[in-house]
């Protein structure tokens, strides 16, 4: 039966724009911007750590696979949107939104786990500068970054089997923009607990364990910044910490709207206003925010561009 019951749903049909019939122009223009800011802002990011050997450092390593994780999350479900804005219905397929599915909790489970190695290099710099190269070093830092890919996909994988194995009953109607766990499980018609219960504990082992490490590695920060002297020296000190905080507090909290209330939701345009937030926006802002805060990757954008000119 309930074999039976999958195999009715061949596709799902996305209702998070239904209610902007008019818009469907303006909202294809803005997120196609979105989409190809997001695309030149964190490959120029990644480039230029590439190719200038001052960003050679380990944060900037860290930032490079941020930089790749940013460009993953926002094409595993931009294109699809930009071409349902251009067909009367929006709908994907049930392999393309399992598909859909697993690469954005992998990229999500990722993007948490590698903010919070970042939060730890960051802490050691600050709190113990002395010992920063042999805590922090490129044997120890690669395996951190592939495990933040592995976290990732590992959490993705249980999550994408759990959900392949629902019954909808003939319902095909998603209140979203894309597919995801909670709205997915919304519109199931058997008991989804099993589904929620690991949904819950994935945001405290996959989301609230990294945010803690993140927290915990800040207030040491902080207590650090406080002890210096000089006011202008707290104030750099801070201000270049200030991005990464920024970040994390966005994407977390984000994360913990969107994955959070499983069960209730909220209404159909608060559910779409999370997610694109969540899963859109923010990859767009990471190289907006990192950048001008960092005088390295001004001065070597300020150097590209200066080669080039000459060019």
């Amino acid at each position: 039966m309930e074999l039976r019951n999958q195999m009715q749903i061949t596709e799902f049909i996305f209702l998070g724009f239904s209610g902007l019939p008019q818009g469907q122009t303006f909202l294809f223009l803005v997120f196609l911007v979105i989409y190809i800011a997001t695309l030149v802002g964190n490959s120029m990011i990644f480039t230029l750590i590439q190719l200038n050997s001052h960003l050679h450092s380990l944060i900037y390593f860290l930032l490079s696979h941020l930089s790749r994780l940013n460009i993953c999350f926002s094409s595993v479900t931009v294109p699809k949107i930009l071409v349902n804005f251009l067909h009367e219905r929006e709908t994907i397929s049930y392999c393309g939104c399992m598909a859909q599915m697993f690469f954005l909790m992998s990229c999500a489970g990722a993007e948490r786990a590698l903010l919070a190695v970042m939060a730890y290099d960051r802490y050691t710099a600050i709190c113990n500068p002395l010992r920063y190269i042999e805590i922090i070093s490129r044997r120890v830092c690669f395996p951190l970054a592939m495990g933040s890919w592995l976290w990732g996909i590992l959490d993705s994988a249980i999550h994408t089997f759990l959900a392949s194995r629902l019954s909808f009953c003939g319902a095909n109607q998603l209140h979203h923009i894309f597919c995801d766990v909670p709205p997915l499980l919304k519109i199931a018609c058997f008991d989804t607990y099993i589904n929620e219960m690991m949904l819950h504990t994935a945001s405290i082992l996959v989301g609230l364990s990294p945010f803690l490490l993140i927290v915990i590695s800040y207030l040491y920060i902080l207590v650090a910044i406080f002890r210096i002297h000089s006011s202008k020296g707290r104030y750099k000190a801070f201000s270049t910490r200030a991005a990464h905080l920024i970040v994390v507090t966005i994407f977390f909290g984000m994360a913990n709207l969107n994955y959070n209330c499983a069960s209730t939701g909220y209404s159909v345009g608060v559910d779409t206003l999370v997610s694109i937030l969540y899963c859109i926006v923010t990859p767009m802002l990471n190289p907006l925010i990192y950048s001008p805060r960092n005088q390295e990757v001004k001065g070597a954008i300020r150097k590209a561009l200066g080669r080039q000119g000459r060019e």
